[in-house]
């Protein structure tokens, strides 16, 4: 009978955020795979768990999938730890949780700790709809791309960065999607907790004098919704339409189709109102 993967969430500062459920699962399973086993390792001592780890990252994710797929196959479990938070979010877990989901394995959630929705949730911004994008390339070329991509998305927007990255990212951001509010939450639940909120050109203006320290995860507003000015009234546009018949010398049709075009209103309501004004020799 084959063996399960969890997919265990462990804490991201906070070593009591590890839940009872999370810390059964961790001492029953016959092996971890851990993003690192030095981290993997104090965690485990914490709580006084004795368990084989294997490592299991973003470089050796093919080889060491497998591996780990016929081992579960053969009827052993196993534990899927990250460094902090949920596995498989912005993680190569997503890989060993694809590869066993294709053989038949049971894959489990163990949920707990998630620095996106921990973000989120003391943010102060909008959390209806939200939409997570990670870390931003490095590659100047996918990053430009990434960003232009959000110009106009209008859910609240969650970015993974690490400090001596962080300028950077709030100076690509600040150019790509304008001033936006931004609450930069460092260090969620460490000892320096600490929340800023405010716009991404205050953010650039306060790292530039003061370099930032610790891991970060930036909530940034959404699109604005555009202005809504309301239709212009009908005497503004027929005197646009009355204009064009004078000074361009088009004809009553070509500009009614501009006027309406450029005004987002109906060009055949328009039509019929310049006509009776105008007449059809206009």
């Amino acid at each position: 009978m084959p063996g399960k993967l969890y997919v265990v969430s462990t804490p991201i500062g906070n070593l009591g955020d590890l839940s009872p459920r999370a810390l059964e699962t961790l001492r029953t399973v016959d092996f971890i795979a851990a993003e690192d086993t030095r981290v993997g390792v104090k965690l485990l001592n914490h709580f006084g768990i004795k368990k084989p780890q294997i490592s299991y990252f973003e470089h050796n994710r093919r080889q060491k999938g497998e591996l780990l797929a016929r081992r579960m196959e053969a009827g052993e479990s196993c534990a899927l730890i990250t460094d902090a938070g949920t596995p498989a979010v912005s993680d190569p877990g997503t890989d060993l949780v694809a590869i066993c989901a294709e053989r038949g394995v049971e894959v489990v959630s163990v949920p707990g700790c998630c620095a996106a929705v921990a973000a989120l949730s003391i943010s102060g911004m909008d959390c209806g709809r939200f939409t997570f994008e990670g870390f931003l390339s490095t590659s100047k070329k996918s990053r430009r791309e990434h960003l232009d991509e959000l110009r106009a998305e209008k859910r609240t927007m969650v970015f993974y960065e690490a400090p001596h990255k962080l300028l950077r990212t709030l100076e690509d951001l600040l150019g790509a999607l304008g001033d936006r509010p931004v609450a930069l939450c460092r260090e969620i639940t460490k000892l320096h907790e600490e929340v800023v909120r405010t716009t991404l050109s205050q953010a650039v203006q306060k790292y530039t004098e003061t370099p930032p320290r610790g891991e970060f995860v930036l909530v940034v507003g959404g699109a604005p919704a555009p202005q809504d000015q309301g239709a212009p009234d009908d005497e503004v546009l027929l005197a646009e339409v009355g204009a064009l018949l004078t000074s361009e010398g088009c004809g009553l049709m070509a500009a009614v189709r501009q006027v309406a075009a450029q005004n987002g209103v109906s060009k055949n309501a328009l039509y019929q109102k310049a006509l009776r004004l105008y007449g059809r020799d206009a």
